[in-house]
């Protein structure tokens, strides 16, 4: 793994929660909808990472849910990887349980897939290939 690509945090409302970003200087980079997760993301460049907001689409959306449960906040931190298919085929044989076995598009073209929290330690754990 190359390092933290984002932290992801789950949010109600991309507009409401920006304005505390803001008013710490950042700036957003791009923003999306992602209509496989359900989700609309806002990212946010902060030295050598990113802060990724995601905001539910839909009721039953991975992050409404998250929210329903926990209410807002961090959701997961991803690590950036150059071969999202072989590193999920170690992660897999070394006994670590994926949350799918296929990669799934995510933010800007990339390919992204979840452990298990449970395999993370309490901590969901996103792997991301960005789109090259």
């Amino acid at each position: 793994m190359q390092a933290i690509n984002h932290i992801g945090i789950a949010v109600k409302s991309l507009e409401e929660r920006l304005a505390l970003y803001r008013a710490l200087g950042l700036e957003v980079s791009g923003q999306e909808e992602v209509a496989s997760q359900k989700v609309k993301v806002a990212m946010l460049p902060v030295r050598g990472t990113q802060i990724e907001l995601l905001e539910p689409t839909a009721p039953d959306s991975p992050i409404a849910v998250a929210i329903e449960k926990r209410g807002e906040g961090l959701h997961h931190i991803c690590f950036e990887v150059e071969d999202i298919r072989a590193t999920m085929g170690q992660l897999k044989a070394a006994g670590f349980q994926l949350l799918s076995d296929e990669p799934r598009p995510g933010a800007h073209g990339s390919q992204v897939c979840f452990l298990h929290p449970k395999s993370g330690g309490g901590v969901l754990i996103e792997l991301c290939q960005p789109a090259h």
